[in-house]
């Protein structure tokens, strides 16, 4: 499960929903919330976080909680 898959199914959100509201097809969620080699797009992520009522800034930080810059800081 991706950290998007994850986020959404700890707030138990329907993703027909969201896919009704985004414009998103239940194929590509379900992509985006499984499958870790499937890039999601930054306006897929914040149709995601507005149909869910979630600051985008939440949605993106979770996901990418991991990055961090490389080299000389």
């Amino acid at each position: 499960m991706t950290e998007l898959g994850l986020f959404l199914s700890k707030r138990s959100v329907n993703k027909a929903e969201i896919a009704r509201r985004t414009g998103i097809s239940k194929s590509r969620l379900t992509q985006l919330s499984n499958n870790d080699s499937t890039i999601l797009a930054a306006e897929e992520l914040y149709k995601i976080a507005l149909s869910i009522e979630v600051p985008p800034c939440e949605l993106l930080t979770f996901i990418f909680n991991e990055v961090r810059l490389t080299g000389k800081q």
